[in-house]
């Protein structure tokens, strides 16, 4: 079976956008590279075909990407939200022993970005968290070591 990607309908339009923009504007801006290319001459020799042909080939690759992605997205509702437990697309404040206090956001794994507190429930903190309500303690078991935290707030961005 294939793999299932939990996206937010936000992330959905994105990549839907995304797959627009390489499949038109993207596609003839390399196909116009290319063609300028070849007018240079002989192709054995010509940095600028094989530039423009491995830009065309990762072009190729992330259409590949989206496209595999878009056809086994579930989009994912926060199937929590009602009994006030943490889940996809929820925020939780945490807060850790020594009193300081972090929020992250609970994505799928397609939209997970740590730099930007955007935490993957296959994460070992997303794996600890979901389904934790405020108040509760838990424990990461992260590759570098468990620590505990303390579910302060959860809520939810529409």
């Amino acid at each position: 079976m294939a793999k299932e990607y939990k996206i937010t309908s936000l992330r959905l339009q994105d990549l839907e956008k995304e797959l627009n923009y390489l499949k038109t504007t993207r596609e003839r801006e390399i196909a116009a590279m290319i063609a300028e290319a070849r007018s240079y001459g002989d192709l054995s020799e010509n940095s600028e075909y094989d530039a423009a042909k491995n830009e065309q080939a990762k072009l190729y690759g992330r259409i590949a990407e989206i496209e595999d992605i878009l056809s086994h997205a579930v989009i994912i509702e926060d199937e929590n939200e009602a009994s006030g437990r943490v889940g996809l697309g929820c925020t939780v404040t945490v807060e850790d022993e020594n009193g300081k206090i972090t929020e992250y956001r609970i994505t799928g794994s397609q939209e997970a970005n740590p730099m930007e507190y955007k935490l993957s429930d296959d994460s070992p903190f997303g794996r600890a968290v979901v389904g934790k309500s405020i108040g509760d303690k838990f424990t990461v078991n992260a590759p570098a070591g468990s620590y505990t935290l303390k579910v302060v707030n959860i809520s939810r961005e529409g």
